[in-house]
């Protein structure tokens, strides 16, 4: 259901139809890193169903950092069918620096999936999140520290995750849940 905004003593406020959106609609203009790993985790808060991540490395927003991945464990257990997506440009960084988001990946490898990006792919330079096809994050170049994070947008999110589905269908495996050897 959409929400039914009200104001209350100018304040904007929001009646929802179901548990399941908890945050006012609204779009907000990030411009450091910091306040993007903060959206992150409220993004992550708000998610259901699904999370999809896109971007260069995983390195500058918090990705191993142990709260993220209770956060990310939590939405995992909580209930059958969520899933956790992630492609990247290069997964040196997520082998060499994230053990708890690898520990993640081998204990919910049914249900979280790393991909490398594929050459098609490789010219992307924007970062994404995508949650629940309604919130999102989008970082417009990685080197860059501006971002812009929409909440209960489906509509923006809409052509954000086309974009990732886009980038996604060039993945090829990145890192396995297991690591086999002789």
């Amino acid at each position: 259901m959409r929400p039914l905004p009200s104001s209350t003593a100018g304040i904007a406020t929001a009646t929802y139809g179901s548990a399941e959106t908890a945050a006012a609609p609204r779009t907000v203009e990030l411009t450091s890193v910091a306040a993007q790993t903060a959206a992150i985790d409220e993004l992550i808060a708000l998610a259901h169903r699904r999370i999809r991540v896109f971007d260069q490395d995983l390195s500058q927003t918090g990705w191993n950092l142990p709260a993220r991945i209770d956060r990310l464990g939590a939405f995992l257990r909580g209930a059958r069918g969520r899933r956790f997506d992630v492609i990247v440009h290069d997964t040196h960084y997520l082998e060499s620096a994230c053990p708890r988001l690898l520990r993640l990946l081998r204990g919910y490898s049914s249900a979280m999936t790393i991909y490398r990006t594929g050459t098609e792919a490789k010219l992307a330079t924007d970062s994404l999140l995508i949650v629940d096809d309604r919130h999102h994050l989008r970082r417009f170049h990685f080197q860059q520290r501006r971002a812009t994070m929409g909440i209960d947008q489906p509509e923006q999110t809409q052509s954000l995750a086309t974009r990732f589905d886009e980038i996604w269908a060039t993945g090829e495996p990145g890192i396995n849940a297991t690591v086999l050897g002789l």
